[in-house]
């Protein structure tokens, strides 16, 4: 299937303000562009590029004083297939993991695998580990957040989330990956326009 998919986004700076700007499809996507991503800039500005430590494609600007607008409007093919279903998939024992997901295990600023570990064990404690572990998760999450865009806070953590049972798809996504890691499965976050889409990644 084809996906037409873009955004415009404005800010109003009182002043001259460095910005990082994540807006671009991830290079691992870049192949199944069928129009280019190109970001616009209104006024048009000087860009410094370069690529993170997760590979997505980054923009350096200075935005001036008054209003900046950035927009991009593309099309992307998509194959459209089911998520696999692997009910049987394994859950591997701490010392059996690639020292390079290890990272995936540690709390963070959105995922206070502190304050929430007791609770994920007493919910997920006694499920199966593996497939119907995850899945448990999910539904979990599912069933306890009600979605909403007046929901939406950019400082609202997996906690939040979880004590105020509501939020927008990126918070689903911290819940959901805070209480897997809690449970000793590296997961990490993927975002829309740098991995494809707003969810988490098992990455083992």
């Amino acid at each position: 299937m084809k996906i037409r998919a873009g955004y415009e986004i404005s800010y109003e700076c009182p002043q001259s303000t460095p910005m990082i700007l994540t807006l671009s499809v991830h290079p691992s996507r870049v192949p199944d562009l069928l129009i280019l991503d190109r970001i616009k800039l209104d006024p048009i500005l000087p860009v410094n590029t370069y690529h993170d430590s997760f590979g997505n494609f980054c923009h350096v600007i200075t935005a001036p004083a008054g209003r900046l607008t950035m927009s991009a409007d593309f099309l992307v093919h998509e194959e459209g297939r089911p998520d696999t279903i692997a009910p049987q998939a394994p859950q591997h024992a701490l010392a059996d993991l690639p020292v390079e997901v290890l990272i995936y295990l540690l709390g963070s600023r959105y995922c206070e695998t502190d304050r929430l570990s007791d609770t994920a064990w007493s919910l997920f404690g006694h499920v199966p580990k593996g497939w119907p572990l995850v899945q448990a998760i999910c539904n979990y999450v599912h069933d306890h957040t009600t979605f909403g865009y007046e929901h939406a806070s950019p400082f609202k953590t997996a906690w939040d989330v979880h004590t105020q049972r509501t939020g927008v798809c990126r918070d689903f996504a911290h819940l959901a990956v805070t209480f897997c890691r809690c449970m000793n499965i590296p997961a990490r976050y993927r975002c829309a326009g740098q991995r494809g889409t707003y969810g988490f990644q098992r990455v083992v």
